[in-house]
C-alpha cells in the first residue's frame, strides 16, 4: 500500500507539473493596421479578456503582451470595430481593424508628435495630401483655400507667388505676420520651395492650446506639413503630371479710343482748357492694351517618385518640374524640385533617417507697374507706327503722367530672378525602458537668391528712354539651422493613458543681403559683369542675425478614453530683445470630455461619438527686426552744413525714427470651446468652435510730427487687438452601394477683428497710402474698429449745377464733383467729417467640398467664398494726367446736369474727388467654383495586361466660375494689415484648365 501511494503521488505531481508548464504565460506580439489603407494604428488598446492586463500599440502599430496560451485578447480603438480574438497558443497575432468612424478617429499630427483626433483637446484640422494634389496649385498652401474653417487664403495671380494665409484673424501689425510652417520638423516662414506632390498631410493648428508648444513663433497660427515617406514592400514608381493653360477671368473693360478721346476732351474743358481732339470718332476702337500685353498662358507640371522599403528601412525619392507662364507675355516661372526621405531601423529600438529637399527656380519678371500702365494707357496710341517704331503718347499731347507705351515697358524690362533652396533634417530616435523615446534632430535651411536687372541704352518714346546703361543685382543668402532634443514617455495602464514630453530647441536665423549697381555696362547677357562698367556701388540690403533657445514640456492624460487633459509650457529666449524681456514663458492647458463614454450614454443611439473640449493658452510673436531700440539715422543733401573760411561742406545726419528704451515680446492669449462628434453610424460628423484671442502689446509704428525733430514713426508696444469668432464643420459620408460612394463637407468661419486699445488713446493711426492718389491715407486703426479700416468721406451724391455747389458746404467744388456728407453739421467739409467706410478683414470664409465615386469614375467639386469684407479700388483716382478710364466709368459718368448722381465727372483725379471716400469702397464678397476634377481609373483587368498597378486620367478646372460684384479683376486682394484690400496694380485672377494622368507601376 505504501508503494501504491508513493506511485500515485508521483503521478499526481507529474500531472501538476505538466499542467503548470502549459499554463505558463507566453509573449504575444504583432501589429495592428487599418484594414482599408494598411497603415499602422498607434494607440490601439490591447487587453486580455477577463483580466486587467493590457497595453497599447506604438507609433508603428506594434504591440507586445504576456498572455496565457488559451487566452482571448480584445483590440479596441475608438472609431474602429472592437475585435476579440483567441490566442490559441500563437505567439504572433496581426490584426486588421475595420473602420467605424474615419473622420473623428484618425491619427493627426500635432506639435512634436501625433494623437488620435478623439484625444485632441485643441482645435486642429487635418487635410490629406491627396486632396491638395487634386488641385493644380503650384503652391501646396493654396490648396487649403476653402477647406479649413477659420483659415483665409489669399492667392496672387503671379506665377510662382506664395499665398497670404491668415488663421482666425489678424493679430499682428508689424514685422512677421506670417503663420509658422513646420515641415518635417524644420521651421519656415514660407513653403514655396515645397512640391505639393510630396505632401502626405497638413495639420492646421488654430487655437493657443495647440500652438503654444511652438512658443514665440506661434502667434499667427501653425501649419505642420508632413512629407511622404516610403512604405515597406515592393518598389512602387509613381508619375503624376498635367498640362493646361491659364486664362484671365473677369477682364476689366477699358474705354476704347473714341470713348477715351471724348473723356480727355471733357477733362481738358473742366480744367479750363480747350478740347484736345477735334474728332474723337476718328480714332475708332484703337488699341486694347490688355489684349496686347496679356495672353493665355501655358503650364505643365511633372512629378516622378520612387517608393519602397524593407523590414529595416524605407525610402521615398521624388523629382518635380513645374513650368508656369504668367498671363503677362514674357512672364514665366520654372521650378525644379528633388526630395529624398530615407528612414532606417538597423537594430531593434533604434531608428534614424534623413530628409532632404532641394529646389531651383528661375523666373522672367515683369515691371511692377505694368498693370497700372495697362489700366491707364491711352488707346489712341498705337503699339507701333507704320515704320515699326513704338507709338509715343507724347505725340498726342496727352501730357501729365500718361506718357508710356506698355509694350515698351514689356520689351525693355529685363529682370531675372534665381533661387537655390536646400533644406532638410536628420534625426535619430532611441526607444528604451519600453516606454521611453529619445529623439534628436538637426535641420537646416539654405537659400541663395538673386534678382538681376539690366537696362540698355535705348530711346523708344520721349518718356521711355535711357541714355546710360545700368546693371543692378539684389542678392540674399539665408542660413538657418535648428537643433531639437525631445524625450517622450508613453504608457497605458488599466484605465489610464499618459504621455509626457520634454524638449529643448536651439535656432539660428541669418540673412546676408547686398545690393550692387553699375553704369555703362555693355549689352548682352554674357557681359553682365559689374567690372565692365563704372560708378560701381554696393550697399547693405538688410542683413540680420537672430538666435533662439527654448525649453518646453507637455503632459497628455486620458482616463478610460473619457476624460482628457493636455497641459504644456514653453520658455523662449530671443536675441531681438534685451534684459528682462529676453525670455518669456508661455503656458497652455486643454481639457476634453468624451460624453459618449459615460454610462448614461450607453443605451442612446443618436450619437456615435460626442466630445466637449476647451482650451486656454498663451503664444507670442518675436518676428520683429533687431535693434528697434537703436534710433535709425539718414543722410541727405539737404542736411549738409557749410562752415569755416574757406568754406567747407560737412555732411549732417538726422534721426528718422523715435524708439522706446525697450520692446517686449508681443503676446496673445486665446481661449477655445469646441463640440465635435458623429451620428448615424458615423456617416454624419460635426465640429463647432467658439474662440477668443487677444493680442497684448502689439508692436507697430505710430506716425510722429516733424516738429519733434524727426519724421517717420515711433515703434513700440502700442496696442491690444482682439479676434473673436465662430467656426462650424459638417461632413456627410455614405455609400449607396459598393459601386457608389460620396461625401460632402461644408465649413464656415466667422471672425470679428477689433482694436481694444492704442497707446495714442483716441488718436487714430493712419495707413493705406500705397497707390492712393495725392499721397492720401485711406485706412485708420482706432479703438473699437478693425485693424486698417477704410476711412474717408461719405458720398451723398454728385453736384449737378453751380447753384447747388454755392448752397453747399463745398463752395470750392464744381458740378460733377462728389458731394460729401457733413457729418458734424458745422457747415464745413474737412477731415472731421471722415467716417469708417468698410472693413478689409473678411468676417466670413466658407467652403463646400464634395466627392463622388461611381465605379471607376470620380468627381470632385470644391466651392469657396468670402463675405463681409470691403475692398478699395485705388485705380480709378490714381492718375497723373490723361490716363484712361474703364468702360463702366465712361457709361455712367457725370457729363452734364442730370446725367449721373453716383459717378463723378472725368475730373475724378482732382484733390477733392480723389480723397478717400465711399465711392472707391466696394464689397469684396465673392463665390467661386474653386476646383472641379473628373477622373477615370482604368479597370484592373486591363491594367494587369499592361503590367501597370494604376492608371487614372483626369480633366481639371480651377477658378472656372467666379461670381462677385467688384468692378476690378478680382476682389481677392491681400496686403499688410494696415494696407490690406487696396487694389492698385493687382495681378489678374486666372482660371486654369488642364488634363493630367496618375500612373503607378
Amino acid at each position: 500500500m505504501k508503494r501504491i501511494f508513493t506511485i500515485s503521488g508521483l503521478v499526481l505531481m507529474c500531472v501538476f507539473f505538466v499542467t503548470n508548464v502549459f499554463a505558463q504565460n507566453i509573449k504575444l506580439s504583432g501589429k495592428v493596421t487599418d484594414s482599408t489603407t494598411g497603415e499602422s494604428l498607434p494607440g490601439v488598446s490591447v487587453t486580455v479578456k477577463g483580466t486587467t492586463a493590457g497595453t497599447t500599440t506604438g507609433p508603428d502599430g506594434a504591440y507586445s503582451i504576456s498572455v496565457s496560451p488559451n487566452a482571448s485578447v480584445t483590440f479596441s480603438f475608438i472609431g474602429y470595430q472592437t475585435q476579440t480574438l483567441a490566442v490559441d497558443r500563437k505567439t504572433t497575432l496581426n490584426v486588421k481593424m475595420l473602420i467605424q468612424n474615419n473622420e473623428l478617429q484618425q491619427v493627426v499630427v500635432v506639435g512634436y508628435g501625433t494623437q488620435r483626433k478623439v484625444d485632441v483637446t485643441g482645435s486642429v484640422t487635418t487635410v490629406k495630401g491627396d486632396e491638395i494634389a487634386k488641385q493644380s496649385s503650384p503652391n501646396a498652401i493654396s490648396g487649403l483655400q476653402g477647406k479649413v474653417a477659420g483659415v483665409s487664403v489669399t492667392n496672387s495671380g503671379g506665377p510662382g507667388s506664395s499665398p497670404q494665409v491668415t488663421i482666425r484673424g489678424t493679430g499682428t501689425i508689424y514685422g512677421n505676420t506670417n503663420v509658422l510652417y513646420v515641415v518635417d520638423g524644420v521651421w519656415y516662414n514660407d513653403v514655396n520651395f515645397l512640391n505639393p506632390a510630396d505632401v502626405d498631410n497638413v495639420s492646421v493648428l488654430k487655437d493657443a492650446s495647440s500652438t503654444a508648444i511652438y512658443g514665440i513663433r506661434a502667434s499667427n497660427g501653425v501649419i505642420i506639413i508632413t512629407t511622404k515617406r516610403g512604405k515597406k514592400g515592393q518598389v512602387t514608381v509613381n508619375y503624376n503630371g498635367y498640362a493646361g493653360w491659364q486664362t484671365v477671368t473677369h477682364p476689366v473693360q477699358i474705354a476704347n479710343a473714341t470713348e477715351y478721346a471724348t473723356l480727355v476732351n471733357e477733362l481738358s474743358v473742366v480744367n479750363g482748357g480747350a478740347a484736345l481732339f477735334a474728332n474723337p470718332s476718328s480714332f475708332g476702337t484703337g488699341t486694347n492694351w490688355y489684349n496686347q500685353i496679356l495672353h493665355d498662358a501655358f503650364t505643365t507640371n511633372h512629378n516622378l517618385s520612387v517608393n519602397g522599403g524593407t523590414e529595416k528601412s524605407d525610402y521615398n525619392i521624388s523629382f518635380g518640374v513645374l513650368d508656369q507662364d504668367g498671363n503677362v507675355k514674357t512672364n514665366n516661372f520654372k521650378r525644379y524640385t528633388v526630395s529624398v526621405n530615407d528612414n532606417y531601423s538597423p537594430v531593434k529600438n533604434l531608428d534614424f533617417g534623413i530628409k532632404i529637399n532641394g529646389q531651383y527656380s528661375n523666373s522672367k519678371d515683369i515691371d511692377g507697374n505694368i498693370f497700372h500702365q495697362l489700366y491707364g494707357a491711352g488707346p489712341v496710341v498705337p503699339v507701333y507706327y507704320a515704320d515699326g517704331s513704338y507709338g509715343d503718347p507724347n505725340d498726342y499731347n496727352l501730357g501729365g503722367g500718361n506718357n508710356y507705351n506698355p509694350q515698351v515697358t514689356l520689351d525693355y524690362f529685363n529682370q531675372h530672378t534665381e533661387t537655390y533652396h536646400f533644406t532638410g533634417n536628420a534625426y535619430a530616435q532611441l526607444t528604451f525602458l519600453k516606454h521611453f523615446k529619445f529623439k534628436t534632430s538637426f535641420g537646416g535651411d539654405f537659400i541663395n537668391g538673386q534678382s538681376t536687372r539690366y537696362v540698355p541704352v535705348y530711346k523708344a518714346t520721349l518718356g521711355q528712354q535711357s541714355t546710360v546703361s545700368s546693371l543692378t543685382r539684389s542678392r540674399g543668402e539665408t542660413r538657418n539651422w535648428i537643433v531639437e532634443n525631445t524625450l517622450n514617455y508613453d504608457n497605458a495602464f488599466g484605465d489610464h493613458r499618459i504621455t509626457v514630453l520634454a524638449g529643448q530647441t536651439a535656432q539660428r536665423e541669418q540673412l546676408y543681403a547686398v545690393n550692387l549697381s553699375a553704369q555703362n555696362v555693355p549689352a548682352g547677357s554674357e557681359n553682365q559683369y559689374f567690372s565692365l562698367g563704372n560708378n560701381f556701388n554696393i550697399t547693405d540690403g538688410g542683413s540680420t542675425l537672430n538666435t533662439f533657445v527654448s525649453y518646453f514640456g507637455r503632459v497628455n492624460y486620458s482616463y478610460r478614453d473619457k476624460y482628457l487633459i493636455n497641459a504644456s509650457v514653453r520658455s523662449d529666449g530671443a536675441s531681438q530683445f534685451y534684459g528682462s524681456n529676453t525670455y518669456t514663458t508661455l503656458p497652455a492647458v486643454g481639457a476634453g470630455w468624451v460624453i459618449t463614454q459615460e454610462d448614461f450614454m450607453k443605451d442612446q443611439h443618436l450619437f456615435d461619438m460626442l466630445k466637449l473640449r476647451g482650451s486656454w493658452g498663451k503664444v507670442a510673436n518675436a518676428g520683429v527686426p533687431r535693434n528697434l531700440t537703436i534710433p535709425a539715422t539718414i543722410t541727405a543733401p539737404y542736411l549738409t552744413a557749410i562752415f569755416g573760411n574757406p568754406e567747407t561742406a560737412y555732411q549732417g545726419t538726422s534721426i528718422n525714427s523715435i524708439v522706446p528704451p525697450a520692446i517686449s515680446i508681443e503676446r496673445s492669449t486665446g481661449t477655445d470651446i469646441g463640440l465635435e462628434g458623429s451620428m448615424l453610424n458615423s456617416r454624419l460628423s460635426f465640429e463647432f468652435d467658439a474662440y477668443n484671442r487677444e493680442t497684448n502689446n502689439a508692436v507697430f509704428g505710430i506716425p510722429v510730427l516733424g516738429n519733434l525733430g524727426t519724421s517717420g514713426t515711433v515703434i513700440g508696444n502700442q496696442a491690444d487687438i482682439r479676434n473673436r469668432g465662430l467656426e462650424a464643420v459638417l461632413t456627410w459620408r455614405a455609400s449607396i452601394n459598393k459601386d457608389i460612394q460620396y461625401s460632402i463637407s461644408g465649413n464656415v468661419g466667422y471672425n470679428q477683428n477689433t482694436v481694444l486699445s492704442v497707446i495714442s488713446g483716441n488718436t487714430p493711426i493712419y495707413g493705406g497710402g500705397n497707390g492712393i492718389a495725392n499721397g492720401a491715407l485711406a485706412t485708420r486703426t482706432i479703438v473699437g474698429d478693425p485693424i486698417g479700416s477704410f476711412y474717408g468721406y461719405q458720398v451723398a451724391g454728385i453736384f449737378q449745377t453751380p447753384a447747388e455747389v454755392a448752397a453747399s458746404a463745398q463752395t470750392a467744388a464744381k458740378p460733377g464733383d462728389f458731394k460729401y456728407v457733413d457729418q458734424n453739421r458745422d457747415g464745413v467739409i474737412d477731415g472731421r467729417d471722415r467716417v469708417n467706410l468698410g472693413d478689409p478683414n473678411a468676417k466670413i470664409n466658407y467652403g463646400i467640398n464634395t466627392n463622388l465615386t461611381v465605379k471607376n469614375f470620380d468627381l470632385t467639386i470644391d466651392l469657396q467664398g468670402v463675405t463681409g469684407v470691403s475692398v478699395y479700388n485705388a485705380n480709378t483716382a490714381y492718375r497723373f494726367g490723361n490716363e484712361n478710364f474703364t468702360k463702366d466709368f465712361y457709361d455712367n459718368r457725370w457729363h452734364g446736369a442730370g446725367t449721373s448722381n453716383t459717378y463723378p465727372s472725368v475730373n475724378v483725379g482732382s484733390n477733392a474727388n480723389a480723397a478717400p471716400n465711399s465711392f472707391y469702397v466696394s464689397s469684396g464678397s465673392y463665390f467661386r467654383v474653386r476646383n472641379m476634377q473628373l477622373g477615370y481609373t482604368l479597370p484592373a483587368a486591363l491594367l494587369t495586361k499592361l503590367k501597370v498597378k494604376k492608371l487614372r486620367v483626369y480633366a481639371n478646372a480651377q477658378n472656372a466660375i467666379n461670381i462677385f460684384g467688384y468692378k476690378g479683376f478680382t476682389p481677392e486682394i491681400g496686403g499688410s494689415p494696415t494696407n490690406a484690400g487696396i487694389d492698385n496694380n493687382v495681378y489678374p485672377l486666372y482660371a486654369t484648365y488642364n488634363f493630367g494622368v496618375n500612373l503607378t507601376f
